[in-house]
Order: C-alpha cells, then structure tokens, then sequence
C-alpha cells in the first residue's frame, strides 16, 4: 500500500492559485468519491484493490492524502486529479504543488496537524479543520485501515505536541493581526462600526478580537439572519441578512469577511457606491476566505484598505523566535511518532502472508483430523490414533521447509539453515 500527500498551501502557491484548487465545504464528499474512482481507474497491479482518500481545504492550503496499491507514480496520479477536477491546466498547477510519498507524506499529516506547517506557527483551528476532513471522508466512504490509522495517530501527535511543548505560546493570530491592521488606519476601533460577513469559526474568532476593543457598533452579516442573530447576540451586536448588504454597507469603517462561497460577494461596481456614499472617508477590509469574498480590484480604490489572508501573514509570524524551542521540540516527537507509525505499516505488509499461512495449516489439520476420525470409526486403538495425528500434523507442517532446504545450495541454504530455527523456536 502506498500513501502520499499532494497540494499546495501558502508558501508554495499565490492566492489566486489556491481559490481555484479549493473545495467548497459541500463539495468534500463528490471530490473523495471522484478521488478513490480516479485511482481505482488507474491501479496496475491491483485492479480491484481499495484506495482510500481525503480532502483537506482551508484558507491557507488544499491536500489530497490517498493510500491505494498498484499505482506507478501514486504522487502524480494524485496530482492529475487535482488538476483535471478544477479544469486546470496540469503543467500550471504542477509547480505550485507539493508531492509527498509514504514517511513523508506521513510526517507532513502529523506537522499540519501540529500547527508547524502553518501561516501562524502553532495556531490551534486547523487541527479542528482536519477532523472536520477526515469526518467527512469517512462519511464518504474513503477511508479505510491505513488513512484511518494515520489520522487517529495524527490527532494523538498533535495532542502530544500541544500538551508537552509551548508550541502555541506567543502566537499572534490572524484575528488578532486584523485587529492590528486596523488600528493602522483608525486611531480608536472604539470609534468605529464594524461588520463581520459569515458565521464560521473564523468571523468567530474575529468578533471575538474586535469586540475586546468596544466598537462604537457591531454587526454579523450572514446567510442565514439565525445563525447570524445566535452570534451577534453573544457580543451585543445585531445581524443582518446577506441580501441586505448592499444598502447598508456604506455605514460602516471595518468590514471582515470570511465566507464559504465560490464567488466573490462583495464586486468593485459596490465598493465604488460606497467610497462614494461614505464621502472618501476610509473603509478597512479583511478578506480571509479562499476563494475571495471580495473582488481583488476592490484594493486599488482610493480610501479603501483591503487585506488578504496572505496580507495578514508578515504580522503573524511576530513571536516566532521566541517558539524555536518548542519547534524543535515539536519536531522531535513526531520523527519518534512517524517511525512507529512506519513499522505499523511494514507489519501491514505482512498480513496476507500470515493470513495464507493460517489457511493452509488449516487445511493440513482437517486432512489429519478427518483421518483420524476414520481410524476411530475403524476401532483402532486412541492412542495409536493421537499418536498418528500427532506425526501426520508435525510431517505436513515441516515438508515445505525441509524441501525448500534441500532444494537450496549454497548461500541461499546457509540463509534458510540460520532462518528455520527462528521460525520452529518453541518456548522451553
């Protein structure tokens, strides 16, 4: 069985990039299935063998972890089902991408998870983004005991990492680099209105940071105005619905979006109305969903501030220095974890082995059962009977050694002469 990790993430592909290899949430279980169907459709060796599959999408990365057998190129296989799935050329795509075959594939699961691959070092949601993935490739039906046994362990490394080292210490995080970034623009947030589009546990965390500054008012834009009113109910705030936004949007100085959809909600064409119904006084805008809320022409207005997820990442990595320490701890761990994890899969392999081992000595033990059985029947004596079952079992199960041994010559039956007493040692 082979395991790999393909995709691309915010040190390896520009944003524009990455909103197009995303997944929509509701998109997570048709990719899985396409995934294991695009592998099944190319095993060599293993036609009807089981792939497993599953899909990881975030802001700042896109990852297809797969373990299927019979592949040629496991690694290019999964990245050809990146590119054919979004339509995108593969010779465009295949740059940006990261191409991670079995120890490493593993190790990068056990380090995403961890917070050490991320655009904020040791930052905690995406260990919560990853086993929303993996609940929803199993509820897609694409994992199975290997993708299943990595991302159990995966979740007990992270847990590891996070109880024993100060991994998540001094980090700044991307709703607090938010906050930072506006209190460039404005003197005071406590002067200003400020609005968050969506209810995820982005804008969540956002509001959080941004109500701890006592905005003059605060509202939730969402979807759906229940969730919304749930969570602007919390921060004395009120909410509104989606559809509403482009008559209200002018009032306010602060906009944070972070929504799951496809297309752009905020264009250019309402951005102008409201610099020019706001009378040129700035607006500050975060776009912290991928793909983008708001259009990226939106930022060459005049009086208009907008930031990206990408944008926010040189405010985020402040700290960082003080984390070495713990990074090397980190990474110390999961080098020990990754290693068990491997031989894990070294013993997987030999499974069948042992399984067709079982079958046979069963089937030598009915063959000597089912004689003795006769020899009973015929009134022979018991103990001629045991002791006849007793040597038929012990001549079948040794004939297949003994004539692998005198068949062989020289270093290949010196090999098997030191291997059998291994194999037939008994506990004395």
């Amino acid at each position: 069985m082979q395991l790999s990790a393909v995709g691309l993430n915010h040190t390896t592909a520009p944003l524009s990039l990455r909103e197009k290899v995303a997944f929509a949430p509701d998109q997570i279980g048709q990719a899985v299935v396409a995934a294991r169907a695009w592998f099944g459709s190319r095993q060599i060796q293993h036609p009807t063998g089981t792939t497993e599959a599953a899909i990881l999408s975030t802001c700042n990365r896109t990852e297809l972890y797969a373990a299927c057998a019979g592949l040629d190129n496991p690694v290019d296989v999964t990245a050809r089902f990146l590119a054919d799935f979004h339509h995108l050329p593969y010779a465009d795509l295949r740059p940006h991408l990261y191409t991670l075959p079995q120890d490493n594939a593993v190790r990068h699961a056990f380090r995403v998870a961890s917070g050490l691959d991320s655009m904020v070092l040791g930052e905690p949601q995406i260990l919560g983004q990853m086993k929303d993935a993996v609940r929803q490739a199993e509820a897609a039906g694409g994992l199975g005991t290997y993708l299943h046994q990595m991302f159990q362990r995966t979740f007990a490394v992270a847990k590891e990492v996070r109880s024993t080292t100060e991994i998540g210490a001094h980090s700044v995080s991307m709703a607090a680099a938010a906050v930072r970034l506006s209190q460039r623009i404005f003197d005071k947030i406590s002067d200003q209105h400020v609005l968050f589009i969506g209810a995820g546990e982005m804008i969540e965390l956002c509001t959080t940071h941004f109500a701890a500054q006592n905005p003059k008012s605060l509202t939730i834009a969402n979807r759906t105005l229940e969730r919304g009113e749930a969570l602007a109910h919390r921060f004395n705030g009120k909410a509104i619905r989606l559809a509403d936004l482009p008559q209200q949007l002018a009032q306010f100085d602060i906009i944070v979006s972070c929504t799951a959809s496809s297309l752009p909600i905020i264009g250019l064409g309402l951005v102008e109305r409201v610099v020019k119904a706001r009378k040129h006084r700035p607006v500050f805008m975060v776009d912290l969903a991928v793909p983008r809320d708001i259009e990226p022409e939106v930022a060459q207005l005049d009086d208009v501030f907008l930031y990206t997820v990408d944008d926010l990442g040189s405010v985020v990595q402040s700290g960082i220095e003080n984390r070495q320490a713990a990074v090397a701890q980190a990474e110390a761990i999961i080098e020990t974890r990754v290693q068990s994890f491997m031989h894990w899969i070294d013993g997987r392999a030999v499974v069948p082995v042992i399984q067709d081992l079982h079958e046979s000595s069963e089937q030598l033990r009915l063959a000597e059962l089912e004689r003795a059985r006769k020899m009973l029947a015929r009134g022979e004596d018991i103990d001629l009977v045991l002791e006849a079952l007793s040597k038929g079992l012990t001549a079948k199960f040794l004939h297949g050694p003994q004539q692998a041994l005198h068949q062989a010559s020289g270093d290949e039956r010196a090999r098997l002469a030191s291997l059998l007493p291994q194999l037939f040692r008994t506990k004395r």
